[in-house]
């Protein structure tokens, strides 16, 4: 699927008022793609607000130096949430709203959807997707040169950070020559390189590295290596002094185990449950394994939700990866 530009360009200057939201437990790409759209937008002039169901995690809060990024619930309530046009960033699935699914429902105006992901719910929304893109930060980007505005180095480096941090620093293989054109430009516009990759990766906490360490230490496989997985329980925050966005990217430690084909990390929520993150470096579609379990995302990355306790989520969600590799 490709974007046509135009209509969306077309769609944009016929509004004058904006919410941008993106997914629940946001990730780089997701408040990237919303601070680099603000930016071109309020270069036009246009009134924005970016309203998010769950709060900046604390590891990316360098990411919005100037608080921009409203959490509905604390910041703002539903019904003060009003604008000419209701923008989703980098999820098409109503699960990964979270709480501004309702504001999203009951909203009058114009909705458009603006992604990467394969799969996609009704969300009442027109949807200008590309899946071959690596980011939906790269997505942007495009979209301001459409726009005809320029790229200030506060959204260069939002947007560098969305697309390096969606394509593993460049090393997953969605990663394209046209990747690097794009942060080329952004480098150009003011995006420094060291400067980012600094505030996302060298700027770890006692709790995260704690966590990890017993990310690591719970690491089992199967089929000769090919198959590798692990877990996190609730009570490790607590007794880490980690916090939940620390899990984040935790998964692909475990794909620098040599031999790695597929790997799977269960983590365990307050509120119950278990967030699954599928990774594979083979022919194994994630998203298909995704999809299973209610969920969605790419052929490489996906993730998903399964309620119960984690011998029970195991022994459901093991052997479909298990049967997703002997396919092959």
């Amino acid at each position: 699927m490709s974007i046509h530009w135009d209509t969306l360009v077309e769609r944009i200057k016929s509004c004058d008022s904006f919410i941008l939201c993106s997914h629940i437990r946001p990730d780089c790409d997701a408040l990237g793609s919303e601070l680099g759209l603000a930016g071109a937008l309020e270069q036009l002039g246009k009134k924005v607000r970016i309203v998010n169901g769950h709060p900046t995690p604390p590891n990316l809060a360098f990411i919005d130096p100037d608080k921009k990024i409203e959490v509905i619930g604390e910041d703002t309530q539903p019904e003060d949430i009003k604008a000419d046009c209701f923008i989703v960033l980098d999820t098409s699935a109503w699960a990964q709203i979270g709480p501004m699914g309702d504001v999203l429902r009951s909203f009058e105006g114009q909705k458009l959807c603006i992604d990467h992901h394969v799969g996609e719910d009704d969300l009442g929304t027109e949807f200008f997707k590309d899946t071959k893109a690596e980011a939906t930060g790269h997505l942007v980007a495009k979209l301001a040169g459409h726009l005809g505005t320029e790229i200030t180095p506060a959204m260069a480096m939002a947007l560098y950070a969305a697309i390096a941090t969606d394509t593993g620093w460049f090393r997953f293989g969605s990663t394209t020559p046209e990747t690097y054109r794009v942060i080329a430009q952004l480098v150009e516009s003011g995006a420094s390189p060291p400067a980012i990759y600094g505030d996302l990766y060298e700027r770890d906490t006692i709790g995260r590295v704690r966590l990890r360490g017993r990310i690591l230490s719970r690491t089992a496989e199967e089929l000769d290596g090919q198959l590798v997985y692990t877990h996190v329980l609730k009570e490790d925050f607590p007794e880490t002094g980690a916090v939940a966005s620390d899990t984040e990217d935790a998964i692909n430690l475990t794909l620098a185990i040599a031999g790695t084909q597929v790997a799977v990390i269960f983590v365990e929520q307050a509120t119950g449950g278990f967030k699954l993150s599928f990774r594979s470096r083979c022919a194994v579609d994630c998203s298909e394994l995704a999809k299973k379990f209610g969920g969605g995302g790419h052929k490489a990355a996906a993730g998903a939700f399964v309620d119960g306790q984690l011998a029970d989520v195991t022994s459901l969600v093991l052997p479909a990866v298990r049967e997703a590799m002997a396919a092959l």
